[in-house]
């Protein structure tokens, strides 16, 4: 399940995992997204963003 941020976004990233003996593995980083109530154009709705944009404010919670 690939989810991205509604707000700035952010979805997941790929890379290489590097062992001590330098091979190397592929890995992920997934963004911690979560499901929020929010006030979109006037409108409740339901939207995923992730905890750094909750954090920082960038978006309005409805209750």
């Amino acid at each position: 399940m690939s989810r991205k941020c509604d707000v700035c976004g952010k979805q997941k990233l790929f890379g290489n995992t590097i062992s001590f003996s330098h091979k190397r593995g592929n890995r992920s980083w997934s963004p911690n997204i979560r499901r929020v109530r929010a006030v979109v154009n006037g409108q409740s709705k339901r939207i995923n963003v992730c905890t750094r944009c909750l954090r920082s404010g960038k978006v309005e919670r409805a209750i």
